[in-house]
């Protein structure tokens, strides 16, 4: 558990750094701290319950979730959804090797793909890695073959299938 709490506030002082001038860290108190906890755990918690569950006026709640916001340490807000239930049943790992120094332009055509849920950029034998999700194999294998490795700085892909995933509950 305090393993999890180090990790949350790493996470949380580093979107705070990306967020304000000078990559300063947001100072973030515990009720900072509860206000993101609630959030993750349900964005669309209204601002008077979210002040009700933390037991603080709902002008505080306003100014610490626009405070948080504006420093980026809330950086959005979206929905959880099953891909299977959205036609999206295949999903895979893509690593790519690319050309030294292109990461910017294979970052640019990567992002523009709409099968690309996430990608990383690696260290290792593998440059990127890419969690793809496409309603079938065909389509896996038409994103692979003719799209990603049709991008002239892409040197190499392995594509492993994800058979399950291990999904947290949200924080």
């Amino acid at each position: 558990m305090a393993h999890d709490r180090l990790l949350f506030d790493r996470m949380v002082q580093k979107s705070a750094q990306q967020g304000t001038p000078g990559g300063q860290t947001a100072p973030l108190d515990e009720t900072d701290r509860q206000i993101v906890t609630a959030l993750r755990e349900d964005g669309r918690l209204s601002m008077r319950a979210l002040s009700e569950r933390l037991h603080i006026s709902r002008a505080n709640t306003y100014t610490r979730v626009e405070r948080l916001e504006r420093t980026r340490v809330i950086t959005g807000y979206t929905a959880t959804v099953d891909p299977e239930r959205c036609g999206l049943g295949i999903a895979a790992y893509v690593y790519i090797k690319i050309d030294q120094h292109s990461w910017k332009a294979v970052r640019q055509r990567v992002l523009a793909l709409p099968e690309v849920e996430h990608g990383s950029l690696v260290s290792g034998d593998h440059d990127l890695v890419l969690l793809i999700r496409t309603r079938d194999n065909s389509t896996l294998r038409e994103l692979v073959l003719t799209k990603l490795q049709a991008i002239p700085e892409v040197l190499a892909t392995r594509t492993e299938l994800i058979f399950d995933e291990l999904a947290r509950e949200p924080a």
